[in-house]
């Protein structure tokens, strides 16, 4: 019972500890110059949808939870801003490579037409900002569109992705 109890206390100063140990904030002031709303029109709603159930992930502006205060919490959810980021950032969207901004366009019809975005762990907290089918047709008309406008815009060539050395044909 005597360890028990150390092992306790011992789990208990830990997990004080860790609270004062905090990630950087994904917010920024300043609007990037190479956000995706100054190369290409974004409709209202589009710009709705994309705040509602994109932007805490896929931008360098996101809306913090009371919750992410508390450790190990606020790791697990910088993970998934980092990891959405990489991914896809529409205020960074301008800095890609064509062929990079046509894939990642495909992507997002592709993904949101499946449900797979946005994510059903971000959904159960954020539950308006699952898609209705009126908004993920909207969603993927804008994202179309776009991609119907670099096809009359630039090369053909220039938005299709190389292949990398021992990249497998997707």
């Amino acid at each position: 019972m005597k360890i028990f109890k150390r092992v306790l206390l011992a789990l208990l100063v830990v997990l004080i500890v860790i609270q004062f140990v905090q990630p950087a904030k994904n917010i920024s002031k300043a609007r990037s110059p190479h956000d995706i709303a100054f190369l290409y029109h974004e409709p209202s709603n589009v710009r709705s949808i994309l705040d509602k159930a994109c932007n805490d992930c896929h931008s360098n502006n996101t809306r913090y939870p009371w919750y992410n205060n508390i450790q190990p919490v606020a790791w697990w959810l910088n993970d998934h801003v980092e990891e959405g980021k990489r991914e896809l950032n529409f205020n960074e969207f301008g800095a890609y490579r064509l062929s990079k901004q046509y894939h990642k366009l495909e992507e997002v019809v592709d993904k949101v037409k499946k449900s797979e975005m946005p994510l059903s762990s971000y959904t159960i907290i954020h539950t308006d900002a699952k898609l209705t089918d009126v908004e993920i047709a909207s969603l993927t008309e804008w994202a179309n569109s776009i991609m119907a406008q670099m096809k009359t815009k630039y090369p053909a060539d220039s938005l299709v992705r190389k292949k990398q050395p021992g990249q497998d044909a997707r």
